[in-house]
């Protein structure tokens, strides 16, 4: 979709071709922290505890990379942010995933081979068991401490519907050293994603390249966003491919004022601008509204349109 055409909802043409990719494995969804909204805090709340525990000294106590950066500098030792994200998921409330709205529900319903998270809990992997799937769960070895961990893609591992993948780009809180957490754990992140041998399995490399990307759960704003699409650059991807990033704008304040919504204007005009340059729709509204359309045109396929390709071989 062009710039100039950019709205708030997808068009016809953008949904067919969504919907079209699905069966033939070339759709990507990567969930980022959003996506568990109300489940605990989200990340912003979370940097603002930090900050306020911590006499934070700097301008932005909503960035949990920079929150996490500051209590990482002045605490005991560098894996103090950590131990308290830790401490943060073993709160949070898992999703109901008998509920049919539930966004991971509906993800886990899609006849799909590889789930991308940049979140660190194993909500994917619970939701595809509720749906009689058998998935395993894949983290990035970024850094050398993972570099030994066994991979789910050594030997002769099949990755079917049946059996998918969920990989954690940024990590998962079973292995904590695998965290990429603050703003040093970002860069050493970039960092380690170049070097050979590559820490991203070609299987995945693939799914990146070669699909439609569904962003979903994500703050344009945030650098687990900015990150993502950079490590994103460090892979060769077919430039037909369009992608999509749902994205709700947080003000913080209601936009009262013609001056508020002025500028609310001017973030979203800047932001499908900046996601176009790497061939992204914007859909602004909430994830859970986008599933929620997504599922619904997706159950009125017709059943031959959800079977995967023949293509003779």
């Amino acid at each position: 979709m062009p710039s100039d055409q950019q709205a708030d909802v997808l068009t016809e043409k953008d949904w067919f071709i969504l919907l079209s990719r699905i069966p033939k494995q070339r759709c990507t969804p990567f969930l980022g922290a959003e996506v568990i909204d109300g489940l605990m805090p989200s990340r912003s709340e979370i940097a603002k505890q930090w900050a306020e525990e911590s006499n934070f000294p700097l301008e932005d106590p909503y960035d949990l990379a920079q929150v996490a950066q500051f209590v990482a500098t002045t605490g005991l030792d560098a894996n103090v942010p950590r131990e308290k994200i830790l401490d943060e998921f073993k709160k949070a409330r898992a999703p109901n995933f008998n509920t049919i709205d539930e966004p991971h529900r509906i993800l886990a319903e899609l006849p799909l081979e590889i789930y991308i998270t940049t979140d660190y809990h194993d909500f994917m992997v619970q939701a595809l068991k509720s749906r009689d799937r058998d998935p395993r769960q894949e983290l990035c070895r970024w850094n050398e401490i993972l570099r030994p961990e066994k991979s789910v893609f050594d030997g002769d591992s099949k990755i079917s519907v049946a059996n998918p993948v969920v990989f954690h780009l940024y990590g998962h809180t079973g292995v904590p050293e695998s965290l990429v957490l603050t703003e040093d754990d970002y860069l050493d992140f970039l960092v380690g994603i170049s070097k050979e041998p590559r820490p991203i399995p070609p299987r995945i490399e693939k799914a990146f390249a070669r699909a439609s990307l569904l962003f979903l759960g994500y703050r344009l704003t945030d650098l687990e966003f900015r990150v993502l699409l950079r490590s994103l650059a460090t892979v060769k991807r077919q430039e037909d491919y369009r992608h999509v990033a749902v994205q709700l704008v947080q003000v913080g304040v209601e936009a009262e004022s013609e001056q508020q919504l002025t500028r609310l204007a001017r973030a979203k005009e800047y932001l499908s601008t900046y996601c176009d340059r790497s061939f992204i729709t914007t859909y602004w509204g909430t994830t859970h509204d986008f599933l929620v359309e997504l599922k619904q045109r997706w159950d009125r396929l017709p059943e031959e349109a959800k079977r995967p390709p023949n293509y003779g071989f």
